[in-house]
């Protein structure tokens, strides 16, 4: 046994998932558990669940499962609750999304009507295309607070949970940069106190979960835990913060293919990208100011994987478009299409053209099952529950959040050598660095 393997607190009790925003996203991921939990799905897309993790030299052939690795809860430990400014069920929720076919969701239709949203903070000058009755009233932003408090409180103590996790699921709030509210904890209390119009709700839901001592998960490209007080709540209150913004569909193919157009050394002269969907999602960012929030976390993608100061010669001067169409018939079956001009040897041209038609929360809803199983582990080690940021989670997000002073990294397969290695390392198994000389000594 690893001489750090003691010191992970075990999987014990019930794990709570708290969730503002029960919609498309949310009802794919809480009803492909039940399927799962009951036997009738796998949790494909899943690295927690059927992923392996390779320990030790390849000759070992050690790989074993990384839910056999890691004390992770248990799925049939899980715990659902959120917050929806409607106040459909998980059921008819599921059933108005429409991701999931009618003949599916019959079967798991008990345990989601048994799911019922709280009343959420909602500001309609954050998300400007929405509009529901289902929503909390207070004096200001701290009594809100306070009232979301009281939410986590009740549902940990009704549902007999041990621990919790919270992860944003609701939409895309507009853009907004960091100010001198968000500097301390404390200018950020008076701000709640004083109803300061760049505390965001996504803020709320963060300033109560951390003060709970429950870790947050932003899946979302909000700012919300991107500013100093609420990293310093994080780590003051040992619970463990990771984000921004799923990364699921073209963003995904870009942290794909882009760390392969470096790798070969081929010149990149454009990249255009243009996507339909029809979800609640595409109908929120057809609001100019949060598709600015969205925009900016797509767009920041291609320049740090590409590294352009570096490589001005092949990437200097490269042009990125990224456009979001708002389209009711496609639904949640997002259709992402992509012109990538290149240029390889004596700069001659080349192009690449991909068009992905995905279904957006069958991609998110597994890593909203990784996330919160790994931030849970998180707050149960040692040596990650005091540090705020769990940078190895970038794996799962389009906007990697990191300290102030280090650049993002989103080349995909060295966020998975990141993540992996620090699954290795909280178990005290050694770092795998792919170097293999000892093989040929």
């Amino acid at each position: 046994m690893p001489s750090s393997q003691a010191q992970i607190a075990p999987a014990e009790g019930k794990l709570g998932i708290l969730i503002p925003g029960l919609g498309a996203v949310s009802t794919t991921f809480i009803a492909g558990v039940e399927a799962i939990r009951r036997g009738l799905a796998q949790p494909i897309g899943s690295l927690t669940q059927m992923g392996t993790i390779r320990l030790g030299k390849r000759t070992d052939k050690r790989s074993p499962l990384i839910k056999e690795f890691l004390p992770l809860a248990d799925l049939n430990d899980l715990v659902f609750g959120g917050w929806d400014l409607y106040e459909d069920d998980c059921y008819q929720a599921a059933s108005h999304a429409e991701v999931l076919e009618a003949s599916f969701l019959e079967k798991v239709k008990p345990f989601l009507s048994g799911i019922k949203p709280m009343p959420a903070v909602f500001d309609q000058n954050y998300v400007k295309r929405l509009e529901g009755k289902n929503v909390k009233k207070a004096a200001n932003k701290w009594e809100l607070a306070q009232q979301v408090r009281a939410d986590i409180q009740r549902f940990k103590k009704e549902n007999n949970c041990s621990r919790l996790v919270m992860i944003w699921c609701g939409s895309t709030e507009a853009f907004r940069k960091p100010g001198e509210v968000h500097s301390t904890v404390e200018k950020f209390e008076e701000g709640l106190r004083q109803n300061h119009p760049d505390i965001a709700p996504s803020m709320i839901y963060a300033y109560a979960a951390f003060q709970e001592r429950v870790p947050y998960a932003n899946g979302a490209p909000n700012l919300t835990t991107d500013v100093p007080a609420l990293l310093e709540l994080s780590r003051k209150n040992s619970a463990p913060t990771c984000g921004k913004d799923f990364k699921t569909g073209q963003t995904l193919m870009k942290t794909i293919l882009a760390p392969g157009l470096k790798a070969r050394m081929l010149g990149l002269s454009g990249w255009f990208s243009t996507n339909i969907l029809g979800n609640r999602d595409g109908e929120v960012l057809d609001d100019p100011e949060s598709f600015k929030t969205k925009e900016e976390s797509k767009l920041s993608v291609l320049e740090h994987i590409l590294q352009p100061e570096l490589y001005p010669d092949l990437y200097k001067n490269f042009y990125h478009k990224v456009r979001i169409n708002y389209y009711p018939p496609r639904g949640d079956n997002k259709e992402g299409w992509d012109n990538i001009d290149i240029f390889g040897w004596l700069g001659y041209p080349m192009q690449i053209k991909i068009d992905f038609l995905c279904r957006d929360s069958i991609l998110a809803a597994p890593i909203v099952l990784d996330l919160v199983l790994l931030l849970d582990l998180a707050q149960r080690t040692p040596a990650l529950k005091d540090i705020g940021v769990q940078e190895w989670l970038s794996f799962y997000f389009k906007s990697p959040m990191t300290n102030p002073n280090l650049y993002p990294e989103h080349d995909l397969f060295i966020q998975l050598m990141k993540l992996k290695n620090t699954m290795r390392h909280i178990r005290g198994e050694e770092m795998i660095t792919h170097l293999g000389l000892e093989y040929y000594d």
